[in-house]
Parts: C-alpha cells; sequence; structure tokens
C-alpha cells in the first residue's frame, strides 16, 4: 500500500508538467499526497475498522477537500443521496491497493476490488481497471513470475500487455480511463528493474503521472518485496497524522516488506 501513496506522491508534481525520462528528482520541494492517497488510506481504513467503503469516502473527502478530485466524485462525495455514476476513469484503480493485500484467496480479492470500485465507478471499464490492478498485486504477493502476472491480466480482462514502455511513451498523452491508465501502469511494472525503476518508469510515460505511479508502486511493492526505506520514510514524513497512521496500522497487519 504505501508503494502506491510514493507513486502518488512522487509523480504529483508531474501530473500537469509531464517529463518523458527516468531521470528526474524522486522528491522535490513541491511534491505532495492527492486524491489518490486520500482515497487508497480510506479504502485501508475500511478493511482495518469495518466501517463501510461508501461512507468512508465521503468522510475522507470532507477531511481533504482540495486533494485534487474529479468532478463527478465531488458531486458524488457532497451529495449522499447519489448512487454510483458509472465512471470509465482511472480513480478506481488509483485507490484499490489495499484490496490486493489483505485477501488471501484471489477469487474474493476480484470480488472485494469490485465491491469497493462499483460504489462509484461502475462502468465495466471501471471495474476492470480496480480488478486488474488488485489481482495483479496479489499474484506478486505470492511470488508469481511477471509473466505469469502478464498472462494472467491478457487472459482475464483482455488487456494488451506487449508493447515496451519505450514503444508507448512516444505517443503517450494525458488519459484519465480506466483502459487508458490500468494496462500501462502494469506494463511499467513489468518492466521495471526494482521498485524505485518501477516508479521512475511510470512517470516516464507522461500522462497522468500521480495515478500511473500509483498503480504500478502498488504492484512494484509487492513483487519486490516492500518499498526502499529511504522512500518509506520520506512518504511517512509528508503524510499528515492520520493517515500516516492509518498507513503503519495497514501495513503492520497486511504487508510483510522486507526493505529496512
Amino acid at each position: 500500500m504505501i508503494g502506491a501513496i510514493a507513486g502518488d506522491i512522487i509523480g504529483s508534481v508531474y501530473e500537469w508538467d509531464n517529463i518523458k525520462t527516468k531521470n528526474f528528482i524522486l522528491f522535490p520541494d513541491n511534491c505532495f499526497f492527492t486524491d489518490d492517497t486520500v482515497l487508497t488510506v480510506a479504502l485501508a481504513d475500511t478493511i482495518l475498522t469495518g466501517t463501510p467503503y461508501e461512507k468512508n469516502l465521503r468522510r475522507f473527502y470532507q477531511w481533504y477537500p482540495d486533494a485534487g478530485y474529479g468532478g463527478s466524485f465531488h458531486n458524488w462525495a457532497q451529495n449522499t443521496e447519489l448512487g454510483p455514476y458509472n465512471s470509465w476513469g482511472n480513480g478506481a484503480a488509483m485507490r484499490i491497493s489495499p484490496a490486493g493485500y489483505a485477501f488471501d484467496d484471489l477469487e474474493e480479492t476480484l470480488t472485494r476490488a469490485g465491491e469497493y470500485t462499483e460504489i462509484t465507478h461502475n462502468h465495466p471499464e471501471g471495474i476492470k481497471g480496480g480488478q486488474a490492478t488488485a489481482s495483479a498485486i496479489f499474484l506478486a504477493r505470492q511470488g508469481k513470475t511477471k509473466e505469469k502476472i502478464k498472462e494472467y491480466i491478457e487472459d482475464r480482462f483482455g488487456y494488451d500487455l506487449s508493447r515496451h514502455v519505450d514503444e508507448i511513451r512516444p505517443a503517450y498523452v494525458f488519459d484519465v480511463s480506466s483502459q487508458g491508465t490500468v494496462p500501462q501502469a502494469i506494463r511499467s511494472f513489468l518492466d521495471s528493474t526494482n521498485y524505485e525503476d518501477a516508479i521512475r518508469t511510470a512517470i516516464s510515460l507522461g500522462g497522468d503521472s500521480d495515478t500511473l505511479a500509483c498503480i504500478t508502486g502498488g504492484i512494484a511493492q509487492a513483487f519486490y518485496g516492500g518499498v526502499p526505506g529511504h522512500i518509506r520514510d520520506k512518504v511517512y514524513e509528508l503524510l499528515d497524522e492520520r493517515l500516516g497512521n492509518i498507513t503503519k496500522m495497514f501495513m503492520l497487519r497486511y504487508c510483510n516488506d522486507n526493505k529496512q
């Protein structure tokens, strides 16, 4: 989970100022956590406490109203009468990483990811993106190879993961759709050599950089056995007490990280 949060923070300054290189300062002075982090922690809190996720989404929105949410989510969070809004966007995949860590059965992971996603993103593409991200994390936790993860995601969800990031990068542009973000984020993980390289690779594509790196980071944490200590420590420094404490509790209970 902290791998996703780190990706969000590192990518935050490049969302509207895209870069096409892996050579950049990891934590510039103006980096910050966004709605990706806030709603990820809201899901972690739901899993830890049993608070309904719909309630938590609105509660965390009230606590962090200026975190950078999309317009449709703003409207939904402010109106308890609104139901799911048929979104095919990447906003559910960005917040789903705790579901990939909390459950010990793939089918349960898929079911829970679908339930957490469809509260807002009940379009088939939105649900697919959330489930694909969560299942990639689950498989990485189970020690599956990159090839096995790639094969499962392609077979189960129909994503084309055949193109290397070097082929994707030149023409890739800002895209908030699930189908235009999740496959690219997974491919960034597949083409990486370690956790930090995965984050740098995702951001180097350009586009919705914080969300790309958030999705990639959740998978990379699971596959590489954790997040390097200097990155983890900086994340906790940038989170406030509430977000940091929930993240630490979730990590302690569900994430067996080897990195110190």
